[in-house]
């Protein structure tokens, strides 16, 4: 089957930060399915691992990465009970196992899988499961929040134009019934986020005084998908006391958790590869969260994320979205279409 890799971390303009290879088809065992891949995305993970994960070495075969997909089942381990040959499937994988979605077949465990929605298209299906996984988990998971007792209370959302931000901004609106303010700075970003459902669009370079000329001195929720350390000490100042604070980023400097005594606040990290790494005994959680958001995506609830779809499983392709993630100004989500 055809493979796309790296050998040796390389910057994305240069000739081997890609290559085509063959490798063998596996075999699926357990509980894991072989999914012939038709759609995957690419997210700001895809390009970290390319750029820092094979630094100063180079690797006897390519490692291939790729952590959004859909597609169809070509067969499946002894122990798999969810699905069958021939279901179409959406997931985003597991961090640390290898051969990821950059392949034309994939083994992927059952329990991280969900039934691809049947109503939009496999690109628009693969635009959504990591963002879904990430968002759903940091509001459900670690921040408990429910319609019932949170309804109307404020959230801020950090980068409300990426693929996270994207599809929180709906979770939140749709789902919790939330007041959603959303941070872009650009006047496509700001229509973006209006789109999704944002009741309020600010400039993250005056973040603290655009919430206060609009009415907003303290908030309620606060989710960083930027950066932690450029609005840690912002996002001190506007959250409420016994708010909560989730983040999601790669903070270079240490954050002072201390800051958060004074307002008793909590802080929450999410990473949704946590469930599939470390095999956690609600692991089947990422399969019915995706099951659920399909139907979700079926009905118009939600809606997907992707923006640019590229025609084609090619190196050519897979550096031009990796290039647009780096850029920085992507908004939504970037799918190859097999």
């Amino acid at each position: 089957m055809k493979a796309i890799g790296f050998k040796t971390s390389l910057l994305i303009n240069e000739a081997e930060s890609f290559i085509l290879f063959e490798t063998a088809k596996p075999t699926p065992t357990g509980h894991d399915i072989l999914v012939k891949v038709q759609a995957a995305a690419v997210n700001p993970v895809d390009y970290k691992v390319r750029k820092n994960s094979l630094k100063d070495q180079i690797a006897e075969e390519p490692k291939v990465i790729g952590w959004d997909a859909a597609g169809i089942v070509e067969a499946v381990g002894e122990e798999v009970t969810l699905f069958k040959k021939g279901d179409y499937v959406y997931y985003a994988g597991d961090f640390t196992r290898a051969g990821g979605a950059n392949q034309e077949y994939q083994l992927v465990d059952e329990r991280i899988v969900g039934f691809a929605p049947v109503k939009i298209s496999l690109e628009q299906a693969a635009a959504m499961p990591l963002t879904v996984l990430t968002a759903y988990e940091m509001l459900f998971d670690r921040f408990r929040l429910s319609k019932e007792k949170d309804a109307g209370k404020s959230l801020l959302i950090i980068g409300g134009a990426g693929g996270v931000g994207s599809v929180a901004i709906q979770i939140a609106k749709k789902l919790l019934g939330l007041t959603v303010i959303a941070t872009a700075s650009r006047p496509d970003s700001v229509a973006w986020c209006k789109q999704q459902g944002a009741d309020l669009v600010v400039n993250h370079r005056n973040l603290e005084q655009e919430l206060n000329a609009n009415g907003y001195t303290e908030i309620d929720f606060i989710v960083d998908f930027v950066d932690l350390n450029q609005y840690w000490e912002t996002i001190i100042k506007v959250i409420k006391p016994q708010g909560q604070i989730g983040s999601i980023s790669d903070p270079k400097e240490p954050v002072d958790l201390r800051q958060l005594k004074r307002k008793s606040l909590s802080f929450h990290w999410e990473l949704m590869f946590t469930r599939p790494m470390y095999h956690t005994p609600d692991m089947i959680a990422q399969h019915h969260i995706l099951t659920n958001i399909a139907k979700l995506l079926d009905d118009g609830t939600i809606t997907s994320t992707l923006t640019t779809t590229l025609q084609g499983f090619t190196v050519e392709n897979l550096k031009t979205a990796h290039e647009m993630l780096e850029s920085g100004k992507t908004i939504g989500k970037v799918v190859i279409k097999y």
